[in-house]
């Protein structure tokens, strides 16, 4: 029991003054559970409602590619100019240093390699999250993946089952085959089913017409680096997804294969935090590149 000596009766009521309701920034997550919000809010800035991830799970499927060989090198470093980071388990437990004060997307899902049919993946157990003190659970969906489709979304929505028990969000990742068209139709789909599958965030691909995919989904998305371009490129890459929409970037080979990765991740900061133009950004980019 508190001691009661100089017990200080109870006063400050602020009576007249009404109980202040905060709202939440991102769309389409006001109706989560506290620890969802306080999950979202890592990772994306509650400030602006933007996020720039760093991905470096690329080596689950294609083993130590160009940028990532050695993560603690390449990747530890650039730690502090991001909002969030996804990658692998692996890497999580074997490299990244648990000192390190950023949240992590964890890649919840692995199967096939880039040397048989990608896609065919499964879930990782619902506790392996929580060991790691995830942010947010990362799984694939393969919308028009004859062979893949449905197993993906069925991963998809039992990842988000596991979420919800938890509390901690979930982002559905569409995945492009070659047979599938790159157009805001397709992805309109892809991300619009992740989204009614229960997913907290979506991770696509920009294309033209892009207002018409981040409008027509119901929760934010963010958009995939995806290949190597020259710097300007990325940067106006970038301009134009939150330009149209999206809440962030999810940028890896176009950060870790730059010639100054800091330089460059600094710069696409600035591009979806404070609102820098292309032209502004590759400046910026150069000057910190010297």
């Amino acid at each position: 029991m508190p001691d009661m000596d100089n017990f200080k009766e109870a006063s400050a009521f602020g009576v007249g003054t009404p109980q202040k309701t905060v709202g939440f920034p991102l769309k389409g997550c006001g109706n989560l559970d506290w620890g969802m919000k306080n999950r979202l809010a890592r990772i994306f800035n509650p400030k602006d409602g933007r996020s720039l991830m760093l991905a470096c799970d690329h080596g689950f499927i294609m083993g130590p590619t160009g940028g990532v060989e050695r993560i603690d090198l390449s990747i530890v470093p650039l730690l502090k100019y991001a909002d969030c980071l996804m990658c692998t388990r692996g890497i999580l437990r074997s490299v990244i240093p648990p000192t390190a004060d950023i949240p992590v997307c964890l890649r919840s899902d692995a199967g096939t390699s880039i040397l048989t049919n990608l896609n065919d993946n499964v879930v990782i157990a619902a506790e392996e999250a929580v060991r790691v003190n995830a942010a947010a659970m990362a799984v694939m969906v393969a919308i028009g993946d004859e062979l893949t489709e449905a197993k993906t979304v069925a991963n998809l929505y039992h990842t988000v089952d596991i979420g919800q028990k938890y509390g901690i969000p979930v982002m559905g990742v569409t995945a492009v085959g070659k047979q599938m068209t790159r157009d805001a139709k397709y992805f309109r789909l892809a991300t619009r089913m992740c989204a009614e599958n229960g997913a907290n965030i979506v991770k696509t691909y920009y294309t033209e017409g892009f207002e018409t995919v981040t409008s027509s989904c119901p929760v934010p998305i963010v958009i995939a680096g995806g290949k190597k371009v020259p710097e300007r490129d990325a940067l106006e890459l970038a301009y134009r997804a939150i330009n149209d929409g999206a809440a962030g970037v999810d940028m890896g080979r176009n950060v870790f294969q730059s010639e100054h990765p800091a330089a460059m991740i600094r710069s696409v900061g600035a591009v979806i935090h404070k609102g820098l133009k292309p032209a502004e950004a590759y400046e910026m980019y150069q000057d910190l590149a010297k």
